[in-house]
């Protein structure tokens, strides 16, 4: 699993100071941003995480590019609604010899692996059979209707593909590129970054938090799962238990 920040708006917390000011200054817009010193950005922003005040916090985006995870992960990234993604297709692009992501508890068992490794092997070849049955026959039709035959040819995979892909797991290796403002950040590492998430989307969670620190320590360094935003649990029985674990870990997330 690979998670790269590719963009940010710029001066982020600055950006967050200013629109906060604008709700309790009479100052010009084209003022608004004299004298914010790091210091008063700072103030502003412990301010309004102490409010809850988190609208303004919605005028700055992250974009991250994923790469590594499971179409199980990523089913899980795509329903947290406030956000844009670009993911790669399985109709344009051939799955032939799809690379795939391994469980922990799977890899750690010996028979589980094997078993696993052989149905992926299986997989592998009833995808590529299955394309290329399609292939030719779209290939046949194609022609037949008068397109040129490297045009067919071309066509028929893409619509090999888009039915192909029907026996591929949810194992099978994606790329997505996400984009997310900052409320929408606090409400997804507020879920994802808990110990009762799926690991795969845990761990995804945690390295975009550790990044979004790294550009924006004042705005990140509260954020995490909810016990350690609100010092409480939201799960109830289901609790973890650990909530003075997680509080350490992700006050040292981050830290060199």
């Amino acid at each position: 699993m690979k998670v790269i920040l590719l963009e940010h708006t710029p001066e982020p917390e600055k950006l967050i100071a200013t629109a906060a000011k604008l709700c309790y200054s009479s100052s010009d817009i084209s003022s608004l941003r004299d004298g914010l010193t790091d210091e008063k950005v700072g103030n502003y922003i412990n301010m309004l995480m102490s409010l809850g005040h988190e609208s303004v916090f919605e005028h700055v985006y992250f974009t991250f590019g994923i790469e590594g995870i499971s179409r199980a992960c990523s089913h899980q990234l795509v329903r947290h609604r406030i956000a844009s993604y670009s993911q790669k297709s399985q109709r344009y692009v051939s799955e032939d010899g799809f690379d795939f992501v391994t469980p922990p508890s799977i890899s750690d068992l010996p028979e589980a692996k094997a078993e696993f490794d052989k149905q992926m092997t299986a997989v592998t070849e009833t995808y590529s059979k299955i394309a290329e049955l399609l292939t030719e026959a779209h290939s046949q039709r194609l022609i037949s209707e008068g397109i040129p035959e490297k045009d067919a040819i071309q066509k028929a995979r893409k619509l090999a593909n888009e039915d192909a892909r029907f026996v591929l797991p949810n194992a099978c290796e994606t790329k997505i590129v996400v984009t997310m403002n900052v409320r929408s950040l606090f409400n997804f590492f507020r879920h994802r970054c808990c110990n009762r998430a799926q690991w795969e989307i845990r761990d995804v969670a945690n390295e975009m938090l550790r990044l979004c620190r790294e550009t924006a320590p004042n705005v990140f360094g509260c954020a995490g799962p909810s016990c350690v935003m609100t010092g409480k649990c939201p799960e109830g029985k289901m609790t973890c238990g650990k909530i003075n674990e997680a509080k350490e870990f992700f006050s040292n997330l981050g830290s060199k």
